[in-house]
């Protein structure tokens, strides 16, 4: 008998012929979210096992494990061996006082009692050391489960600390977020990294109109997601000139949406110099007016690369609270501007059309502010 956390994951088992791609890159990434603990690792079918760890470490574990895309839920466990008496000798010590159900999954069908079987007979086994005990199926306070595997490995566990889903990190691919200050590019983020994407970010700022804690703002937005996503190159960029620009030489109603297409264009360049796939905002439909239907058309039609939105139907409620549960939110509403509400217009234009845009960055030299914000640009490696 031992104790070992046992560790379920998710829609893995949909995979196919790809699935072993997707378990190494789950074992992979659970061995460098571990890696400052000492452990063995064992997987089964179906499920992984973590033993021989310090106790003292058990929490801190599945703290980082929780983080971990691709895991549906973790579980400190004792493992017995599969036969019925050292099964019953260990489920008669426990103590119950109230309602409790037994709950059977039989992976190994060697095992000489049907899954029903067993769960009545450890039933007894319960009822008969616990006078105060009694069985409900359908709402009981205690929950008693027991994992009959292969390898003579039974599991006994009593509740599943749930974690994130999803696919691992790695699985999807690469792509570029583009990370403001707010409070939806961070959830939007998250999100794409949980579907398996490794994630970089670019954020622009506009120092002297906007401050150095602006900037440092975002590196601890990135440094709060690194939890998720392990490592992140953030590429910050000089956006001043351009906005300058932009103030001088287009109409006041056109300069968000402007601004918006110069920075997709930019983020463009910066994933082909990184060889990353796609493009990441935090845009929601109608919450403001840069992200109506014929705004983000407008954006989108000067980039070639795929452009993922996870939060286009999401209420701000539900991005909120995304943002609380990943330790964003109170970050994100530190008072700092970012370069989006610099020389904000007061009437931005709410339905733009690609042919008007087009006219009027044709009063600026787009490819050299590019160039040249693009040679201001800083790279920062953020670890978790």
């Amino acid at each position: 008998m031992k104790k070992v956390l046992f560790i379920k994951f998710g829609e893995l088992f949909l995979k196919g012929k790809n699935k072993k791609e997707f378990e190494r890159l789950l074992l992979e990434n659970i061995k460098r979210k571990l890696s400052s603990f000492s452990f063995n690792l064992e997987q089964v079918v179906g499920r992984i096992i973590i033993f021989d760890y310090d106790e003292m470490e058990e929490n801190l574990i599945i703290q980082n494990l929780t983080t971990v895309f691709g895991l549906i839920g973790v579980s400190k466990a004792i493992e017995v061996a599969s036969n019925f008496d050292e099964i019953s000798d260990f489920i008669s010590k426990i103590e119950i006082d109230g309602t409790f159900r037994v709950n059977v999954k039989r992976a190994d069908k060697n095992f000489p009692l049907t899954s029903v079987e067993l769960e009545r007979k450890l039933g007894e086994v319960v009822l008969n050391h616990n006078k105060n005990a009694k069985v409900d199926l359908h709402n009981p306070e205690h929950n008693i489960n027991v994992e009959v595997r292969f390898n003579n490995e039974t599991f006994i566990y009593y509740e599943t600390i749930k974690c994130d889903g999803g696919l691992p990190l790695g699985s999807g691919g690469r792509a570029l977020l583009l990370l403001s200050g707010g409070i939806d590019s961070p959830v939007a983020g998250y999100l794409m990294a949980k579907r398996g994407l490794k994630i970089e970010a670019v954020h622009f700022h506009s120092y002297p109109y906007t401050s150095e804690q602006a900037k440092e703002k975002v590196i601890t937005l990135a440094k709060e997601l690194s939890k998720y996503c392990d490592e992140i190159k953030l590429h910050v960029v000089s956006f001043t000139k351009i906005q300058e620009q932009i103030h001088m030489n287009c109409d006041s109603e056109y300069m968000i949406t402007i601004m918006r297409r110069i920075m997709m264009r930019i983020a463009e360049k910066i994933c082909e110099q990184n060889e990353l796939g796609a493009i990441i905002t935090g845009e929601s439909l109608g919450q403001v007016a840069s992200q109506t239907m014929q705004s983000i058309n407008v954006t989108n039609s000067v980039v070639t690369l795929p452009v993922f939105r996870p939060l286009i139907a999401f209420d701000k409620e539900d991005i909120v609270e995304i943002a609380k549960k990943i330790g964003t939110f109170e970050t994100s509403i530190l008072p700092y501007e970012d370069c989006c509400t610099v020389f904000l217009p007061k009437h931005p234009v709410i339905k733009p059309t690609i042919k008007k845009a087009v006219c009027q960055e044709k009063f600026l030299q787009i490819d050299d502010l590019i160039r040249e914000a693009l040679n201001t640009k800083e790279e920062i490696i953020i670890r978790r």
